[in-house]
């Protein structure tokens, strides 16, 4: 797909998903018992509530990029770090739920062209953002997923991580950019190959 076409269907594909990534860490939590994603107005899948112009460009010119953070309270959960990791998870679970979705419609015969075309962006860039969101280093989510299954005397260190959230995506994700993209480009297209596209 060359870059136009790619740049004209992404760009409602990404903003979409984001906001609909965004939305279930926010319902996550506020299911779990911590009111303040509602309180800070995130209960929605509207976009303006979501959407950080500068890393939804970024996404859509290095597909890379980032959203607004849906701010949670785990002292609100009943098990706090199980709660916390749950809601993390959320994001990503509702974009593969989403790609499943795009699967079924296109399904559907005699889909027209464009709508096919469409479908197939919307589910590569909610697969991209759930396998990258995915990768256990913070700021991402699954840095949170890992830290539920981690023993306790190795979750404080792991933790500590937080602090150099951004030095850690610099120092490994940019280096490395070509093992992480790799490993999103095979995790991809296993799930391509697996929904049928």
């Amino acid at each position: 797909m060359d870059t136009l076409n790619w740049t004209l269907l992404s760009i409602p594909s990404i903003i979409l998903a984001s906001s609909i990534h965004e939305f279930a860490h926010a319902y996550a939590a506020y299911k779990l018992g911590d009111p303040t994603p509602k309180m800070m107005d995130r209960l929605t899948i509207n976009p303006l509530k979501h959407i950080d112009p500068v890393g939804a460009l970024s996404m859509i010119l290095f597909r890379f990029g980032w959203s607004k953070p849906v701010p949670i309270n785990e002292g609100y959960f009943k098990r706090p770090v199980l709660g916390t990791a749950v809601t993390a998870f959320a994001g990503p679970f509702s974009n593969f739920l989403m790609a499943g979705i795009c699967a079924l419609i296109n399904k559907i015969p005699s889909l027209p062209l464009f709508i096919q075309i469409f479908i197939y962006v919307f589910a590569i860039v909610n697969l991209s953002l759930a396998i990258f969101n995915l990768i256990p280093i913070p700021p991402l989510d699954g840095h949170k997923v890992v830290r539920a299954i981690l023993p306790k005397r190795l979750r404080v260190y792991w933790e500590g991580l937080e602090k150099y959230s951004w030095i850690l995506i610099i120092l490994i994700l940019f280096p490395f950019s070509g093992v992480v993209s790799q490993y999103i480009v095979n995790t991809l297209n296993f799930f391509l190959q697996l929904l049928g596209f």
